[in-house]
């Protein structure tokens, strides 16, 4: 793997400033076998903006510091904001049945629109699950039957109905179970209040007054707008290993829960403004960051600590060929936002990767600690 690093200061806040514990993070990612890696940090120090490894296989260049990436389940943070708006405007109750505002399909009534975005409501994630020790088969989202469907177009619709048909898998809000098939759900009752799309909807109320002209969503087209660098897929068919470049793929398989295209600074902005009180009314601020008991998820975010008391807000996520990391303290004295580019690499990412994350939220979030 080419050890490739490269960092952009922001000439008005971090001219001439050196952060090597932010290099050696980023590098402990490349080591673990990704591609590639964007890091944009904003602390007390300022700005700092940094890529690590290269672009493309097989090239030298690095990763555009700019560029644009598959975000993942930071998409569910941004339908989880465009819910509570709602509910701060008087056209969604957050405790009323979810059903009152989807009489399209039979959504159990005891499921609510805050259990929704909390993921207690116990309906089954459409691309597959796993509860109390049983695999849930779902939609293809792996392995050579993703590859050979990477490009079908999948309606929202076509997504819920199919995880309303298998049982829930518990008794809504008893619970807490990740499925992206709740945002889904969102999505569409965002859809029913508003008489406008998804897509419409998300730059009329972030995109547009935050001024996030490099967020995209993206509907079916598989496109990424450039610059961007390439994430690949590494998986085993028929005994044999393959690795596929995955930059292209329709991402309506995960319509509300990971569709979303973004970059680090709009998602740096996004997180300011979010925690800054200029989204949301405090009062649906703090619902948002109450966390459930049992996994510290609030309402479309994470909320915990990153080590030796230090809470911080955050969510990531991930597609196929694509990672994406969105952190900050409640504050937002200090956002740390990324994205990784899966490669090539034998290397075992589960074993790996938390350790890479450790030592990158070490270097940011717990001042005055080692980083190695």
């Amino acid at each position: 793997m080419t050890n490739n690093i490269t960092s952009t200061a922001v000439p008005e806040v971090a001219a001439g400033q050196d952060r090597p514990e932010l290099r050696e993070a980023m590098q402990a990612f490349i080591d673990a076998g990704f591609a590639g890696m964007q890091l944009r940090v904003r602390d007390e120090r300022g700005e700092w903006v940094g890529s690590a490894g290269v672009r493309k296989l097989g090239e030298t260049a690095k990763p555009p510091t700019n560029g644009r990436f598959r975000i993942g389940s930071n998409t569910k943070t941004f339908v989880a904001t465009l819910v509570l708006q709602l509910v701060g405007e008087g056209k969604v109750g957050l405790d009323a049945p979810a059903a009152d505002y989807l009489p399209q399909f039979n959504v159990d009534r005891r499921i609510t629109v805050r259990m929704l975005l909390q993921n207690t409501s116990g309906v089954v994630n459409h691309t597959g699950d796993f509860y109390d020790g049983k695999a849930i088969p779902g939609l293809p989202s792996t392995g050579q039957e993703w590859v050979d469907n990477r490009f079908r177009t999948y309606q929202p619709e076509e997504l819920v109905r199919f995880a309303l048909s298998k049982p829930l898998l518990f008794a809504p809000g008893t619970d807490w179970n990740y499925s992206s098939t709740n945002f889904t759900l969102a999505v569409l009752l965002v859809e029913r209040v508003t008489g406008h799309s998804y897509a419409e909807e998300t730059q009329r109320r972030i995109l547009r007054p935050l001024g996030l002209e490099g967020t995209v969503v993206p509907g079916a087209d598989p496109e990424i707008p450039e610059p961007h660098a390439h994430g690949y897929y590494r998986y085993q068919h028929a005994g044999q290993w393959k690795v596929v470049d995955v930059t292209r793929q329709n991402p309506s398989l995960l319509v509300g829960g990971g569709d979303m295209i973004s970059t680090t600074r709009d998602l740096q902005t996004f997180f300011s403004a979010l925690v800054g009180g200029k989204l949301l009314p405090a009062p649906l601020l703090a619902e948002m960051c109450e966390p459930h008991p049992k996994t510290g998820y609030g309402l479309g975010l994470f909320v915990e600590d990153a080590g030796c008391d230090v809470t911080v807000l955050r969510h990531n996520g991930s597609t196929l060929g694509y990672g994406a990391l969105m952190y900050g303290t409640p504050d937002a004295s200090k956002i740390l936002t990324a994205s990784m580019t899966a490669g090539d690499a034998e290397t075992d990412l589960q074993e790996e990767y938390p350790k890479a994350l450790d030592k990158l939220l070490r270097a940011v979030f717990r001042t005055g600690q080692a980083t190695d």
